[in-house]
C-alpha cells in the first residue's frame, strides 16, 4: 500500500517502466509467496536468484558479453529495490540487489575480461551467489582498519582473517574479499581479491541471529590460510581503499532507495489504519494529534523522495559523489525509522503485534542506520569534506 500523496516522478521513461511490470510481476509471483518460509530458514532459497536471473534482474548494468543486460543505467537498479519493498521484501532485496549494487560494480569495473567471464556470467545467471566481505569483528564502518591479511606466496595470496555481517554469507560462491596485502602501509596496502568458497581453509558461522530481516543471510567467513590464485586479483594491488571509497557512493544510495520505498510502504499502512479504527467514537485520523503526525511524515517523506530522485538521476548519469550519497543515506535511513516508530504509535496495541506489518516493519528497519556505514560515519565524511573545501 503507498501513501496517497504524491508529486510526479518524472525520472523514469517507458523502458523502465517496462521494467518494473516484470519487477512487480517477479517480486508478486516468485518472492511474496515465500517470505514467511524463508524468514523460518534464515535465508532466501537460492533458486530465487536463478529465476531474477532468467527474467534479466541481475546485473542490467553488466555488458551483455558476461551475461548481463547491457545498459548501465542506476535507475533500473533503483526500479527492482521499489518493486521488492513495496511487498516488504527488505531482506530479499539485500540479496538479490546486494549483487547488483555491491558485487557487480566492482567485478564489472575492475575485473579482466577473463575474470569477467569467469565471474560474472554465471552470477547475472543466478547460477552463483556472490558476497562482498568487507567489516570484521574489530573492524565495521572504518576499513582502513580491516586485518585480514593476503600474503603473496609465489602465484598465490595466502589468506587469514575472518570477516562477519556479511550479507549473502552463508549462500555466496563467490567472496570479494578486503584485504590487507601490505599491512604496513595503511589504507594504501588494501586490496580486493576474489575468494572460492570451496578453497581449502575457508569456512563460515551462520546464519547470525539478528533481530530483524530474518529471511536475509548474514554470516561470519573465515580464512585460515586460504590459497588465492593472485588472477584472483581485483584491479591493481593496494588501490583497494580508493575502489571501496568511489562505489560505496552507489550502494549507499541503493539502502537510501529501499529505505525510501519501504517507508512509503509502513506510511501506507498506518495511514489506512488511521482512516478505519476508531477509539471514543472517533477515527483516530479524526484526532488532531495523529493528523498533524500523518502530515509531518507525508511532507518529509515526498520532500525525501525529491532527494532520492536527484540523486538516482546522478547515478544515472555516473555523477553521483561519496558526500551526496552519504547525505542520502543517513537522512533518509533516519527518515525511514522515524515513520516506522510513528506507525506502531499510530497502530497502539497492534503495532506491536508480531502479525502485523508494521510491527516487521519496525524490526526490519533497524539496521538500515547501520549496515553501509552508520549515521555517525556519514556525517563524519559530510563534516570533513565540508571543513577540508573551506580550509583549501
Amino acid at each position: 500500500m503507498s501513501s496517497t500523496v504524491s508529486l510526479p516522478r518524472t525520472i523514469f521513461d517507458a523502458d523502465h517502466e517496462a521494467f518494473r511490470d516484470v519487477a512487480r510481476r517477479f517480486a508478486e509471483r516468485e518472492v511474496a509467496p515465500h517470505l514467511a518460509e524463508w524468514a523460518d530458514a534464515g535465508r532466501v532459497d537460492p533458486a530465487i536468484f536463478r529465476a531474477a536471473g532468467e527474467l534479466g534482474l541481475l546485473g542490467v548494468g553488466v555488458d551483455e558479453r558476461f551475461g548481463g543486460g547491457g545498459v548501465d543505467d542506476f535507475r533500473f537498479n533503483a526500479v527492482l529495490i521499489e518493486e521488492l519493498c513495496r511487498i516488504g521484501a527488505q531482506a530479499v532485496t539485500m540479496s538479490l540487489s546486494g549483487f547488483n549494487d555491491l558485487v557487480a560494480p566492482y567485478l564489472n569495473a575492475l575485473g579482466s575480461d577473463e575474470q569477467k567471464q569467469r565471474f560474472l556470467a554465471p552470477l547475472c545467471a543466478g547460477e552463483k551467489i556472490a558476497a562482498i566481505a568487507m567489516s570484521e569483528p574489530a573492524a565495521g564502518s572504518d576499513l582502513a582498519a580491516v586485518t585480514t591479511t593476503a600474503t603473496r606466496d609465489g602465484d598465490h595470496y595466502v589468506v587469514s582473517g575472518a570477516k562477519t555481517f556479511i550479507s549473502n554469507g552463508m549462500l555466496a560462491d563467490l567472496i570479494i574479499a578486503v584485504v590487507k596485502t601490505d599491512p604496513a602501509a595503511g589504507k594504501r596496502g588494501i586490496s580486493l581479491l576474489v575468494i572460492e568458497a570451496d578453497a581449502p581453509g575457508f569456512s563460515r558461522t551462520g546464519p547470525l541471529r539478528k533481530i530483524g530481516l530474518a529471511a536475509q543471510d548474514t554470516a561470519e567467513l573465515h580464512f585460515d590460510d586460504v590459497r588465492v590464485p593472485r588472477a584472483n586479483l581485483l584491479g591493481q594491488e593496494g588501490e583497494g581503499f580508493g575502489y571501496l571509497r568511489h562505489h560505496l557512493a552507489q550502494e549507499r544510495l541503493s539502502i537510501a532507495v529501499a529505505s525510501m520505498a519501504l517507508m512509503r510502504r509502513t506510511f501506507g499502512t498506518a495511514l489506512e489504519h488511521a482512516v478505519t479504527r476508531t477509539a471514543f467514537g472517533r477515527r483516530i485520523a479524526d484526532f488532531q494529534a495523529n493528523r498533524f503526525y500523518l502530515a509531518e511524515l507525508a511532507t518529509e517523506i515526498e520532500i525525501a523522495q525529491s532527494f532520492v530522485d536527484r540523486c538516482v538521476l546522478a547515478a544515472a548519469q555516473h555523477d553521483l559523489d561519496e558526500i551526496t550519497a552519504a547525505m542520502a543515506k543517513w537522512w533518509v535511513t533516519e527518515l525511514h525509522s522515524k515513520v516506522v516508530n510513528r506507525a506502531v504509535q499510530l497502530h497502539g496495541g497492534y503495532g506491536f503485534m508480531a502479525e502485523y506489518d508494521v510491527a516487521a516493519d519496525y524490526l526490519n528497519s533497524r539496521g538500515s542506520t547501520l549496515y553501509g556505514g552508520t549515521t555517525e560515519v556519514m556525517k563524519d565524511i559530510i563534516g570533513r569534506k565540508l571543513i577540508s573545501s573551506r580550509s583549501d
